[in-house]
């Protein structure tokens, strides 16, 4: 009787049960709807903008490097400081730099002295020459003026020697125009001599005159080469300053005093704070739809809850990898097709200057790029 008695005992709150079995069915349809609606939504922003988190603020950053090798003497500025275009950042130690240009000075000098004694030298076998000149004009003149008294002595040597046979005159006649005559040639053939002799001395003046005309050639090609010398020390003696090429934010500075530094060595660098953009990695898939001048919605980790404007600059020629130390080479066999990035370089529109004198370059930031 007691087992009937519970078997046949009526349920307890019928109408409680039957209300719980409708919950589930509704909450399914709420998520049914509220997912359609937002895969909806989702789906048509995605065929109207494209987006990567794969993005950094970009500055331009001006290398420090040593132009010649030397010992630090001083370092002027520290971590993080803020620099202008032209101020001192490293001092080298000069001394090796001005004993090279007090050399080359001296150098200057003793070839422009070799360059005025050359001068003096051609000065001198000018000289010469024009004596010479003048000795071979007055010898030809005593030439000819002795030509004149041989052919004289000879007209009355030969008028002589017919009287002297009619015995119209002496013996002592005749022999002193005998002499007169031989005096004149020997004076003639000494002239002439005498012009032969100046004659070679000009050739052999002039020969100087030449090699001295070539010695002021070489030794002003010499002086030109000093010159350089000269201006070449004075520059290696500027690069022993070491001044900023931009106004801008230095790097970490790990150069210390002392330190020998190799020329062409970049010792940091130098952030400028004139300008900011951003480098965005866009998938490969992403860019067929993209175009420069479009309008990008940016978001910057450093600034959360605030958005910033910007517009589509330009696009890399290469992806990211091609520009890698190691750049992938598919012809290996060993190929695995990765989706590849293509760097875009987008501008900010409109930046409130409080913010961009707090942007640092690598700051990682959110692009929105609308595609209408």
């Amino acid at each position: 009787m007691e087992n009937k008695n519970i078997t046949e005992q009526p349920e307890l709150f019928p109408e409680t049960k039957k209300k719980k079995s409708m919950v589930f069915p509704i909450i399914l349809a709420t998520v049914l709807l509220v997912g359609g609606f937002f895969g909806y939504r989702t789906y048509s922003f995605g065929q109207t903008h494209e987006v990567t988190d794969d993005a950094q603020i970009a500055s331009n950053m001006s290398p420090v490097i040593s132009k010649i090798s030397g010992y630090v003497a001083e370092v002027k500025v520290k971590d993080n400081q803020f620099v202008k275009k032209g101020d001192t950042l490293i001092i080298l130690d000069d001394r090796d730099q001005r004993m090279a240009l007090q050399s080359a000075v001296a150098a200057l000098g003793t070839a422009r002295s070799n360059i005025s004694t050359a001068r003096a030298s051609t000065n001198a076998a000018s000289k010469n020459i024009n004596s010479t000149n003048a000795a071979i004009t007055t010898a030809n003149a005593q030439i000819e003026a002795a030509k004149v008294n041989v052919w004289k002595t000879t007209q009355d040597l030969n008028r002589y020697a017919n009287l002297v046979k009619d015995h119209t005159i002496t013996q002592q006649q005749y022999e002193s125009a005998l002499a007169a005559k031989q005096t004149a040639d020997r004076q003639l053939q000494i002239l002439i001599d005498q012009r032969n002799q100046a004659a070679q001395q000009t050739g052999i003046v002039t020969s100087q005159t030449a090699a001295s005309s070539e010695q002021i050639g070489v030794a002003t090609s010499i002086s030109k080469q000093r010159e350089v010398d000269v201006e070449n020390a004075k520059l290696n003696l500027s690069y022993t300053v070491i001044t900023a090429p931009e106004d801008g934010f230095v790097s970490k500075v790990p150069t210390q005093k002392g330190q020998f530094l190799q020329a062409g060595s970049q010792l940091f660098s130098l952030v400028r704070d004139s300008d900011n953009w951003i480098i965005a990695n866009f998938k490969e898939t992403q860019i067929s739809k993209m175009v420069e001048g479009q309008k990008v919605d940016i978001e910057i980790d450093a600034f959360p809850g605030q958005k910033f404007e910007g517009v589509v600059s330009s696009f890399s020629p290469a992806t990211g990898s091609s520009f890698s130390i190691l750049p992938p080479d598919n012809a290996s066999g060993n190929f695995v097709k990765v989706v590849q990035r293509l760097p875009v370089r987008i501008d900010f529109v409109k930046l409130d200057p409080k913010v961009a004198k707090k942007l640092r370059a690598g700051m990682n930031v959110k692009t929105t790029v609308n595609l209408k």
